[in-house]
């Protein structure tokens, strides 16, 4: 154990760090600006109208239609960008993202403002930077494209407490000294608790664990966001304990990157959706946020819940029920890189074994490589249908997310939001357009506890994207993720471009965004 106090120490230790933390002073913005003759989608779910909206200092200073009496007009050398045909939003707010790996080499972050996005909120499925404050500092003293805000993670907090014994429930001193750190994160900003309770070290934990560290993080204002125990063959169970958890620790409740991840679920979205209704009708602040494709990326051995990886049976199951041989892509493989980019099928036909020796086998050499500091594995793995990820996009209290990185395997990282523009709103018609914008800004910044953003209203943090509806679309696939979407002409940071003509301008104006 590396930390080990007692309840005293822990309430002492946490009581100078309580001060209320707000967001960093606002950060200049460009000259004056007005974008002129834009269809505008202020992010509210209002019906998008024509008119104009004018930039002073980095906030939006006015908004009119372009019909109304006091309509705007560029002021003397004001520069004007020509909004005709496009639609001007609030910038996108991935509320589930990991975006930050990498960011600090990477301040103009291509993946995530090429797609509209402007905030991402990291520090996810149970692992965040520690400190924060010392990831926070970083940021502020060499500020990226885009604004950061983060949770604190279970499973970090729990590595840095129990260390490597973490294969069992924590004891009672174990949880108070979670506690405490977790008191020193949310009082250096952080939103509130993320957990990834089917991954180590959060699948060993007991609820009584969860419900503690969500009880100290709701006293201290904070929120929790969850990768649940199981997306697949116990996902019901891990429905109920996420509402066990909202109802005992009474503190907003956010499901993370919501899915329907095996072939016995599919159909059953509706029918989820219904028993969280019967929970927010019971008082309880339970939300979800959902990305648009039907496969995820995670590692191989996250489909092992007894985490037994020479148990062919489970493997069987996986395969038959989870995600299919040829429906499983390597992404990441570094025993063997030359695997990356294929299947697993097309891994068993090359080496002559079915495939469950395939995927044994692979599991076994990627744990033997981490002798050498080659361990590292990650694959992709199709298990949801569109039709599920459209019900429970469409539901009133689920946002967008991207759960994409700057340089993961997974398209998501570069295509998420111009893919449900694109798909889900043009092409298949099961979002509106205020709708999805909606769910991308306004909804996703309350969802998260960021108010004042994700709207275009004057003195709202100028925060913007400008794209064209009738193009709008992803581009990155499996085999090339990360190709930039189409049809994003322009997005702003704080009223200063940071990406335009196709490419980042180089401008780094985001902020750290702490917990208000």
């Amino acid at each position: 154990m590396r930390h080990r106090l007692g309840p005293a120490m822990f309430l002492v230790a946490w009581l100078p760090f309580l001060p209320g933390c707000a967001d960093t002073a606002t950060l200049p913005g460009a000259e004056s600006f007005l974008v002129r003759g834009a269809t505008i989608v202020d992010g509210t779910g209002s019906p998008g109208f024509l008119g104009s909206l004018r930039v002073e200092g980095g906030v939006i200073a006015e908004v009119a239609a372009d019909d109304a009496d006091d309509a705007l007009s560029p002021k003397n050398g004001e520069p004007v960008h020509d909004g005709g045909g496009l639609v001007l939003a609030p910038g996108f707010i991935d509320t589930h993202s990991h975006h930050d790996g990498g960011l600090l080499d990477e301040l103009t972050a291509l993946a995530a403002v090429s797609q509209g996005i402007t905030t991402i909120v990291v520090g996810q499925d149970g692992g965040s930077r520690f400190p924060i404050a010392d990831f926070f500092a970083a940021l502020e003293a060499t500020p990226a494209a885009v604004n950061v805000a983060s949770y604190a993670g279970h499973g970090t907090l729990r590595r840095e407490i129990m260390g490597d014994d973490f294969r069992r429930e924590a004891t009672a001193e174990e949880i108070v000294a979670m506690q405490m750190l977790l008191g020193i994160e949310l009082a250096s900003g952080a939103l509130g608790l993320s957990t990834g309770l089917e991954y180590d070290p959060g699948i060993y934990s007991s609820t009584d664990e969860v419900v503690a560290l969500a009880e100290t993080t709701g006293a201290l204002g904070g929120r929790y966001i969850s990768h649940m125990r199981s997306e697949d063959r116990a996902l019901h169970d891990a429905v109920e304990e996420t509402i066990e958890i909202a109802e005992r620790a009474r503190l907003p409740v956010q499901i993370s990157h919501f899915k329907l991840a095996a072939r016995g679920l599919w159909g059953q979205a509706a029918d989820v959706l219904a028993r969280l209704d019967e929970a927010r009708a019971a008082g309880l602040d339970i939300t979800a946020d959902v990305y648009p494709y039907e496969y995820w990326q995670s590692t191989m051995t996250v489909l092992f819940p007894e985490r037994d990886f020479t148990d062919r049976e489970a493997a069987r199951y996986a395969l038959e029920e989870l995600v299919a041989p040829e429906g499983m892509l390597i992404g990441r493989f570094e025993a063997d890189t030359t695997l990356e980019g294929k299947t697993l099928a097309e891994i068993a036909e090359a080496r002559g074994t079915d495939a469950i020796t395939t995927y044994l086998d692979l599991i076994a050499e990627s744990r033997a490589g981490r002798e050498s500091g080659r361990g590292g594995e990650s694959i992709v793995g199709t298990s949801m249908t569109f039709d599920d990820i459209a019900t429970l996009m469409s539901w009133p209290h689920t946002n967008v997310s991207s759960d994409g990185g700057l340089r993961g395997a997974h398209p998501r990282g570069f295509g998420a939001y111009p893919r449900v523009l694109g798909r889900y709103v043009r092409e298949e018609g099961r979002l509106g357009l205020e709708e999805a914008v909606h769910k991308m800004t306004a909804l996703a910044a309350a969802h998260m506890g960021l108010s004042g953003r994700g709207v275009l209203a004057v003195g709202a943090p100028a925060d913007m994207v400008l794209f064209d509806p009738a193009t709008v679309v992803d581009r990155a696939t499996t085999a090339e993720p990360h190709l930039t979407a189409e049809g994003i002409e322009r997005v702003w940071v704080a009223g200063v471009a940071v990406y335009e003509g196709g490419a980042v301008t180089g401008a780094t104006p985001g902020k750290v965004l702490r917990r208000e």
